[in-house]
């Protein structure tokens, strides 16, 4: 068995913007975020990590590959205008090989690596797990619940009374990957991939929030969350 590393870069970004694609956003020490992301795959993980990566393209698809890693993959959504996250992520899922679990980034998260860190021992584990930010939340972030076992029971934009918001880094284990991709497949076309998490928690499949706690992460939708991200950065 071994861990795979999926980034989500197929889609437009354009409430950000930028004039380039949104993974190609620069930060304030001269990486794009999608740079950061593939520097803290390789401080956890090595360097033979990025030859178990795949970015899934879509909008300006050349100009993402011209600028990856030799050993990093790609798989392209041509449908990235009409289709949201979970058919990204089916398409990344897809093409991995069998008894691989997968952990997966959304395309415009900036974190500390640390949080890698923080889940070694979920990877090592075999469980599959959502990284959290606890707290108070905005309209247009990802909220979540947790039931009785303290594992999630509900996530989504509308999910209300939301305790945090999830922060687009995920993992599912080698033994759910069927369970999930199925629950990717039935989903919505404009689905975001939460919505096939949601449907496996109905079918019993355990999500387990792992809490990022004083390690940073920002998805950067608009530019106060770039300007967020780059202050959570400086700060440290």
């Amino acid at each position: 068995m071994s861990t795979h590393f999926i980034i989500l870069a197929a889609g437009l970004g354009s409430r950000l913007g930028g004039s380039v694609p949104k993974p190609l956003t620069e930060l304030e020490d001269g990486r794009t975020i999608l740079q950061q992301q593939l520097s803290n795959i390789v401080s956890v993980f090595g360097e033979e990590a990025l030859s178990r990566t795949t970015v899934v393209v879509g909008h300006r698809a050349d100009e993402l590959r011209a600028v990856l890693p030799g050993s990093v993959s790609t798989v392209t959504n041509r449908h990235y205008r009409t289709t949201n996250t979970s058919k990204s992520l089916l398409l990344g899922l897809a093409s991995l090989p069998s008894e691989s679990s997968a952990l997966w980034l959304n395309g415009d998260v900036v974190f500390d690596a640390e949080i890698l860190r923080k889940a070694l021992p979920l990877i090592e584990a075999e469980s599959s797990f959502v990284v959290v930010n606890e707290g108070r939340t905005a309209e247009e972030e990802i909220k979540y619940r947790l039931d009785e076992l303290g594992l999630i029971s509900e996530i989504s934009k509308t999910v209300r009374g939301g305790i945090g918001e999830a922060v687009g880094i995920n993992h599912v284990s080698t033994d759910s990957m069927l369970r999930f991709c199925l629950a990717l497949e039935s989903v919505e076309l404009s689905d975001y991939f939460e919505a096939a998490m949601e449907r496996t928690i109905q079918e019993g499949m355990g999500w387990i929030p792992l809490s990022a706690g004083s390690s940073y992460a920002v998805e950067v939708d608009f530019p106060e969350d770039l300007e967020r991200a780059n202050s959570a950065r400086s700060s440290l």
